[in-house]
């Protein structure tokens, strides 16, 4: 909207007189001091080039945005600052006149000082009056990177989803073969106990024991397999974690114990109480403390720390074990990926889907030799509601 009075007033400015004058540039000040205030305001990132890209006028988001410094206002060109930027609005460098067309809209990617994904849209200043873009542009930065990263990762659950629905499918499938064949095993075994005296019987029994521990041993895959993907209905109720540790802790005591492993529990704040269900999460407590316990050696140490802050509460599980080399960190999630002999490869996974349906996250750090550590975020329980919601 523009401001008539002020544009009268300019039309006269060499008939006014110092008072006047002085009056004239206190309003001019104040007008351009709640301009910036109200451009401030706005989450969008505003930046103003003239002719030659230098920048003229940058909001904070932008500033933020872009990595400019506020000294950088009108001695810096935007192409010199933010190459990305440059290469996307389609700048002639050396000019510093857009190749394309004057009005431009996109999405573009930005690497400095953070990465981040951008929708642009870029107007001439005197595109409104019908003129030329010799007088500089308008930029307008809108930050979509978490609208981005939110579609990615829902089209990457998706196909998670549907891989998932397949392989417990495929895996229930096989499972009715399996049963035939421990039935038909079972009836070899009988008749092989009756014909015992025959010379041909003792040599078959050997054989007949491998095909019934391989059988077994592929229901048992199975079993675990189903148990780590398919989604479980939580039980949801007032749980005290560290009192769910110490119960875990208790049917691993002898175990502990043989392998002389040391176990320390460290809390820095009262835990408050999370909704979940009580035998999911002693499962995964389960699942690190033995994988802790198999990764060490004797006298090595468990550490459990446990903290909280606004929205969540933390445990973290922290040994001294042989840990996993950076390129197989990120195996660990996976189906299958186990360094144990005996191990089947989904305890880790189960960990992670029981955390995913309490609406928690796991972290994992190690280093080769150095320990292994792990960390439960679980949502306090006004975190859990809005997420319910």
């Amino acid at each position: 909207m523009k401001n008539t009075g002020l544009e009268k007033i300019l039309g006269r400015i060499e008939d006014l007189d110092s008072v006047n004058l002085g009056i004239l540039v206190q309003r001019l000040a104040r007008e351009r001091k709640m301009q910036e205030t109200v451009f401030n305001t706005i989450q969008d990132g505003v930046i103003v080039i003239d002719s030659d890209g230098v920048v003229q006028y940058a909001n904070d988001a932008a500033l933020g945005l872009i990595g400019l410094k506020g000294n950088d206002i009108g001695v810096t060109r935007l192409w010199k600052m933010v190459p990305d930027l440059a290469k996307s609005i389609d700048l002639d460098t050396v000019t510093g006149k857009k190749k394309s067309a004057p009005v431009l809209s996109r999405e573009i990617e930005l690497n400095y000082p953070d990465h981040r994904v951008v929708r642009l849209y870029m107007v001439p200043i005197d595109a409104q009056v019908g003129h030329d873009d010799s007088g500089g542009h308008v930029i307008v930065l809108s930050d979509i990177t978490e609208e981005r990263v939110s579609m990615e990762e829902r089209l990457e659950s998706e196909r998670i989803d549907s891989i998932v629905r397949l392989a417990a499918g495929v895996a229930h499938e096989l499972g009715n073969p399996l049963n035939s064949l421990t039935i038909h095993l079972q009836l070899i075994e009988r008749k092989l106990k009756k014909l015992a005296e025959l010379p041909y019987a003792a040599k078959l029994a050997e054989p007949l024991q491998v095909c019934q521990g391989e059988v077994e041993r592929l229901d048992g895959i199975i079993t675990h397999f189903l148990k780590a993907i398919r989604p479980q209905k939580l039980e949801l109720n007032e749980l005290d974690l560290l009192g769910l540790v110490e119960e875990v802790l208790r049917v691993q005591e002898a175990e502990l114990s043989n392998r002389k492993l040391e176990v320390k529990v460290e809390v820095s704040d009262d835990l408050p109480t999370i909704l979940g269900d009580r035998d999911q999460i002693k499962q995964a407590f389960f699942n690190l403390i033995k994988n802790a316990m198999e990764a060490m050696q004797p006298a090595g140490s468990l550490r459990i720390l446990a903290r909280r802050d606004d929205d969540y509460v933390y445990l973290q599980f922290v040994d001294t074990g042989s840990g996993i080399s950076e390129e197989d960190l990120s195996k660990v999630f996976q189906a299958y990926y186990t360094t144990k002999e005996e191990g089947h490869g989904l305890g880790m996974m189960i960990v992670e889907r029981i955390m995913r349906e309490h609406g928690g996250h796991i972290n994992i750090e190690s280093r080769k030799e150095a320990g292994t550590a792990i960390t439960l975020q679980f949502p306090q329980q006004h975190r859990r509601t809005r997420l319910l919601e």
